[in-house]
């Protein structure tokens, strides 16, 4: 594939790639799904975690082929574009760029619940809207003044919150080996098929986001070879985090199904007072990390899509100086900041949910059709590469059919949306061709 960003710097290394994916990964929702996932399987919980696993590692297999033969930034969406022309394309930005904004905002939600614990003031309306103007401006402000800054600040967050996690397992695990008595047995939950559908569907939202951590591919130094590596190794440490994690809280808690904050109640446990508060504010340094990664990647959405004439293009306009997708990035800060001040972490998270299951499904489909247009292009060859791809359709497929009317809605209104940009960009296409 040609290189279209042309104005935009790779300074993104194989390790930050991992780096990217990680913070992307790991939000704040590893500090509240294991009650939830604990509630349906109980001690099978653990176990869930590989399943969710092994589909998520089918479409990351499929994900690694299509995103390493792309040199330019865009994502899914630029997949989409390439396999399927410029209709889906755009429905496929859309839902991408809906998705992130969606999850950063619930994120942003109960960055401010968790900032409660310490400040009971920032609940106040003015002061929440202030708290998150501060909070989304320094992230926009950094990464306005060039990928390096953003980069290294997602660096600088997934090895804290890493570390923090890590801190939280190893004490978890020596307390068990060297205080049995702490030890709890988890109930057996008689888990029923839909009781491991709603799991699944949990845990999926918790790996979301390894998919738009490679929006920013424009900036990556190799990406046929660094996207694999990076994709793989970010999911499989992400999933021995959430196995270790939610094997702590299911021991460790009476009844952890019923935990409102299952880390900060496992914490309480086997950690001292001054422990717990350390745990605590790592689910701060979680959250505003996970802002920091969506931050870098998610503007190079609309940064492509002006790029290609999907968007008005000032969406693709690359800063003189800085060499960064300003308008787009400004713009993003701009629409998050009203879903996060106007929402609430219930219907941000939904809308994110729904979207995703969509994008990951074009990826899949977008394989086969890339290997036949492209034969002959620069890519990392996955193995039974058809395969991966159908049973990435087929888990996808049954997990959308669990989603709700409400769910069903906001996918109707968001395809709407895209539907007339899709006409928009058509006429603007037609108006650049006809002879004058």
């Amino acid at each position: 594939m040609t290189n279209s960003s042309q104005g935009l710097v790779r300074t993104i290394g194989r390790w930050s790639l991992v780096a990217l994916i990680i913070n992307t990964m790991i939000g704040a929702s590893i500090f509240g799904l294991p009650a939830l996932i604990a509630a349906r399987l109980g001690r099978r919980s653990p176990l869930g975690f590989l399943a969710a696993f092994a589909g998520i590692a089918v479409i990351a297999a499929c994900m690694a082929e299509v995103a390493s033969q792309f040199r330019e930034a865009g994502g899914p969406y630029l997949y989409a574009r390439a396999a399927f022309g410029r209709f889906l394309a755009i429905q496929n930005g859309w839902l991408t760029w809906l998705s992130r904004i969606a999850a950063v905002s619930a994120v942003a939600n109960l960055f401010i619940t968790y900032l409660s614990e310490f400040f009971p003031g920032v609940k106040a309306p003015l002061v929440r809207a202030a708290v998150l103007t501060i909070l989304i401006g320094f992230l926009a402000a950094v990464n306005y003044r060039g990928v390096a800054g953003g980069n290294w600040l997602s660096n600088f967050f997934t090895v804290t919150k890493v570390t923090l996690l890590g801190f939280f397992i190893m004490a978890g695990f020596a307390a068990l080996l060297l205080h049995p008595g702490i030890r709890v047995t988890p109930p057996a939950v008689p888990a029923t098929a839909a009781d491991w559908f709603e799991a699944l569907l949990l845990m999926i939202y918790s790996y979301g986001g390894f998919e738009a951590a490679l929006i920013a591919s424009g900036e990556t130094r190799d990406a046929r070879k660094d996207i694999p590596f990076a994709l793989f190794t970010a999911i499989a440490a992400t999933t021995l985090l959430y196995i270790a994690v939610q094997y702590l809280v299911i021991h460790t808690i009476p009844n952890a199904g019923a935990s409102g904050a299952p880390v900060v109640d496992s914490a309480r446990r086997f950690l001292s007072p001054l422990g717990v508060q350390i745990v605590a504010a790592g689910t701060l340094v979680s959250a505003y990390g996970y802002l920091s990664a969506n931050m870098l990647h998610t503007p190079r959405i609309t940064f492509a899509m002006g790029e290609r004439g999907d968007f008005p293009a000032f969406f693709g306009r690359i800063h003189p100086r800085f060499r960064t997708p300003h308008l787009s990035i400004m713009i993003f800060a701009a629409v998050l900041l009203l879903f996060s001040i106007a929402g609430n972490f219930k219907w941000n998270a939904m809308l994110s949910s729904v979207a995703r299951l969509f994008v990951y499904g074009s990826v899949a489909a977008a394989l086969p059709v890339l290997r036949k247009k492209q034969p002959q292009a620069e890519r990392f060859r996955l193995p039974l590469g058809n395969l991966f791809a159908a049973l990435a359709l087929l888990f996808t497929g049954v997990l959308v059919t669990r989603m709700h009317w409400g769910e069903f809605v906001v996918i109707s209104i968001t395809a709407a949306l895209a539907f007339v940009n899709w006409l928009w960009a058509r006429k603007q296409a037609d108006a650049i061709e006809a002879p004058s």
